[in-house]
């Protein structure tokens, strides 16, 4: 497998973020390093033994079907540049997974976490709790989080531009919730490196460089740990708390939409099942005869 132009076009056509495309790569070059095992067997067989080897080391059937997924965007490509007739995935049968619901962080933990846990009032500490907050208070993703310029923050207006997926902006208005833990973030920045650059990054690390994916989910694994324990405590869990707790709270679901930066109305609205569960369990414990 030749995959090096495939990067290319993920990079440039499809205008993929980086953690996108790394990924995607990570898959491929697992396959192929698989493949390479027996390189004159036909290729959806060695997809096969690839999905039986993944299964039998305990890989979920979610992750198998985003590698094979990967390999999918790979054929078509192939096909789209007449460098292939078929995909081999067409011979092949995925396993199955189950609907799963997107787990989020209960209201009251969160409240507990943003009113009373001691953060520190350093610049760390302000930028740690201002992370928490703003992807909490706005749902955006991690990628999203680490791209932000400063010129992207409008502390006047109360508003956050944001560029997501496939090059696609959009802006979110945002209350006092979290204004001063913002003031505060911006005027020890200042005051440590001094006025930056419209273009400069708006989250910093100690030294002042701009803040990596990494650091962002060791911070808020870190602090979700406080309030609420238990394993996959990461950045995007804060961006399905922020869905769940608005549609709990009356919000259209179009508006969510639009605030997480769905292509599409389907991705938003798994966030409905939840709703749906939290009302069975209302209904449980409040009728009589349930």
């Amino acid at each position: 497998m030749h995959i090096d132009s495939f990067i290319t076009y993920l990079k440039t056509e499809r205008r993929y973020s980086s953690y996108t495309v790394k990924a995607y790569e990570n898959d491929l070059l697992q396959f192929n390093s698989f493949s390479s095992q027996d390189d004159h067997e036909e290729t959806s067989r060695q997809i096969r033994k690839w999905i039986i080897f993944m299964m039998e080391n305990g890989l979920s059937p979610r992750s198998i079907r985003r590698k094979i997924s990967s390999l999918g965007s790979y054929f078509n490509y192939l096909i789209k540049k007449g460098q292939l007739d078929t995909s081999p995935l067409s011979k092949v049968t995925i396993p199955k997974t189950g609907k799963r619901l997107p787990d989020f962080i209960p209201e009251i933990s969160l409240d507990h976490l943003l009113d009373n846990i001691e953060f520190g009032d350093d610049l760390t500490g302000v930028r740690n709790k201002l992370i928490v907050e703003i992807l909490y208070f706005t749902g955006m993703r991690r990628s999203e989080l680490v791209k932000l310029r400063n010129s992207d923050v409008n502390s006047n207006e109360m508003t956050i531009k944001v560029n997501g997926k496939g090059g696609r902006q959009r802006m979110i208005p945002v209350g006092q919730a979290f204004s001063q833990t913002l003031r505060d973030y911006k005027l020890k920045k200042e005051f440590e490196f001094g006025i930056g650059l419209p273009e400069d990054p708006f989250f910093v690390t100690g030294k002042n460089k701009c803040l990596y994916p990494e650091l962002v989910y060791r911070v808020v694994r870190k602090y979700l740990q406080l309030v609420s324990p238990g394993p996959g405590r990461s950045p995007h869990i804060l961006r399905h708390s922020f869905a769940t707790h608005m549609l709990n709270h009356g919000a259209d679901l179009n508006a969510i939409k639009e605030l997480l930066g769905h292509a599409s109305l389907a991705a938003t609205q798994v966030y409905t099942h939840n709703s749906f569960e939290k009302l069975k369990k209302i209904y449980k414990q409040a009728h009589p005869r349930a």
